[in-house]
């Protein structure tokens, strides 16, 4: 079973330095990859596996990709492949698509660590530290355990477009370690408590616990001007890059209020099935 965890981050101003120049270098990975998909002998290439080979050969002839971790160097070059079957995918599914293209600096703003070279530490508390091959430590904001039966198997560094920093770890868990659901007949459902979606609340149960509806009409009004604030400004330009963050922003800050709504619902309802002497499964 594969899922992932994400978490903010907090790198220095040194080590986001180095983390926008290694992006930067996976970004010119990812082109050069599609360069050779497009030019080399198709005996050579073809696919990620075939394309790892040809690493070391890039490594001679462009010493700048020597300077990333070369799991990561592969993971970008299997990343095009994906991308590549994904566009193919959606061809057979009938959509009008066209082909992969170079990403320019914004369109490239991840990469991912995928078996080794990293390693999380000091995870007792709300804070932790996460060390990447070739780029140092990383602090992150330790809010969701992750399971100890669970293993990481990729970690991928993002910036976002308004310049916040996260990183997600993908975990690899056995389907056998997860908790078996119980008969359903052997459940006691005696005090079990009832949540309804309603009209006036977003959510209210049987005991009497609401949640409101959430009122984004002045977020998304807000949203709409420097949206068209952004439609005025010359493409690519320097007004142009810094209105883009500030829609971004604003963006962001509705997501991140939405979350916190569900997050309460949540909490209401965990706090009212704790009440009861039974879990339902579905």
């Amino acid at each position: 079973m594969e899922y992932s965890h994400r978490y903010p981050a907090y790198p220095t101003q040194e080590v986001a330095s180095e983390l926008d120049r290694h992006i930067d270098i996976h970004r010119q990975a990812y082109n050069y990859t599609l360069y050779e998909y497009e030019h080399v002998n198709a005996d050579d290439i073809g696919s990620a596996y075939k394309h790892h080979s040809r690493l070391p050969g890039w490594k001679d002839q462009f010493s700048v990709f020597s300077e990333v971790n070369s799991k990561a160097l592969q993971r970008t070059v299997t990343r095009f492949y994906q991308n590549l079957t994904g566009l193919s995918e959606q061809k057979q599914n009938g959509r009008k698509v066209g082909k992969l293209t170079w990403k320019s600096p914004r369109e490239f703003q991840s990469m991912t660590y995928s078996q080794s070279g990293f390693e999380l530490k000091n995870t007792s508390g709300r804070r932790a530290t996460l060390w990447l091959s070739k780029i140092g430590d990383i602090k992150i904001r330790y809010h969701r355990n992750i399971p100890d039966k669970a293993t990481i198997k990729e970690v991928t560094v993002k910036r976002e477009t308004a310049g916040e920093w996260f990183i997600s770890f993908g975990l690899e868990t056995d389907e056998a370690a997860l908790p078996e659901k119980p008969d359903v007949d052997s459940l006691n459902t005696t005090n079990s408590i009832g949540i309804d979606l309603g009209i006036l609340n977003y959510i209210h149960t049987s005991d009497g616990t609401t949640v409101d509806w959430l009122d984004l009409g002045d977020e998304y009004e807000h949203l709409r001007r420097e949206q068209r604030k952004l439609s005025r400004k010359e493409k690519s330009s320097n007004n142009y890059e810094k209105q883009r963050v500030e829609v971004a922003k604003v963006t962001r800050h509705i997501k991140r209020k939405v979350l916190d709504t569900n997050t309460r619902s949540q909490r209401g309802s965990s706090a009212s099935t704790t009440r009861c002497s039974s879990r339902i499964w579905t």
